[in-house]
């Protein structure tokens, strides 16, 4: 008897990571039939909340260098002619990571398209501003790209600063400013110098600007829509094998969850008939 509960202790062990194989070896085939079909490489960068080990704690991922060596690593054993498809799904993340991936896949003498089936915020934004094509689901949303000092953004230190008497600001206050005034004005050459060859001049450093100067909110969604009217390449014919993709990132959590329904699709009775 004691020996198969050791045996179930060690399957019930095993299981998740048996599960995790399988489903990296998934995802691994569906990216070969992609870039088989599209005749390109193709780059995920996903970032979803995992948990440590078996204690359960959250551990939030964002864009950082080891995403940056990776992706460079990949433009790097890819011919120049050859096409690049990036799947971003991001709440944004480092600076320097960013602008890294950003300059690479610009770059890039092959056709680059960014596809965001969700949200490519902040720095994913940085980095779907260098590519050819930005494709979008319909809901998809980008974002500002304003530089944030820890957990203030640089814009709102600059006003602060600016409000107030200099007299009554603190020295890490005018020091934090200091610095956000800097990096703003590096993310507004930054963005700029992708778009070089994208829009005219005026229109670059308008844009640039706009993205980077703290008019909005740093969650501020960009729509689709808003996007084009910005003068962005962006389509929304979405691939479903892309979106098919996606449901094998599922987020890995230990709680209820607070979205159910049956995976399968449901289509109207009206349109069984036609």
């Amino acid at each position: 008897m004691g020996e198969w509960i050791w045996i179930f202790f060690i399957l019930m062990t095993l299981q998740p990571v048996l599960k995790q194989r399988l489903l990296e070896a998934s995802r691994q085939r569906m990216i070969a039939r992609l870039e088989k079909e599209h005749g390109s490489r193709v780059i995920l960068l996903v970032h979803r909340q995992e948990t440590m080990g078996f204690l359960g704690f959250p551990v939030f991922r964002y864009i950082d260098v080891h995403d940056s060596e990776d992706v460079l690593r990949a433009c790097h054993m890819t011919d120049p002619d050859v096409p690049l498809d990036l799947v971003l799904h991001t709440p944004g993340g480092l600076v320097l990571a960013s602008l890294q991936i950003a300059r690479a896949i610009r770059q890039h003498r092959g056709k680059v398209r960014v596809f965001v089936p969700h949200y490519a915020m902040s720095g994913g934004t940085l980095i779907a501003l260098a590519a050819d094509e930005i494709v979008m689901s319909e809901h998809a949303v980008l974002g500002p790209v304003d530089p944030q000092l820890g957990q203030y953004p640089a814009a709102s230190l600059l006003r602060v600063v600016e409000q107030k008497p200099i007299a009554e600001v603190d020295d890490q206050t005018l020091i934090l400013a200091d610095q956000g005034k800097k990096a703003i004005a590096q993310l507004r050459d930054s963005v700029a110098e992708l778009l070089s060859d994208r829009l005219p001049e005026d229109r670059r450093q308008e844009l640039a600007t706009m993205l980077s100067e703290g008019r909005w909110t740093h969650d501020y969604p960009i729509t689709p829509t808003m996007a084009k009217e910005l003068g962005l390449p962006v389509r929304t014919d979405m691939p479903d094998d892309v979106m098919a993709l996606m449901n094998m990132f599922p987020q890995p959590v230990r709680r209820q969850p607070s979205v159910e329904y049956l995976p399968i699709p449901r289509r109207s009775q009206q349109a069984g008939r036609e």
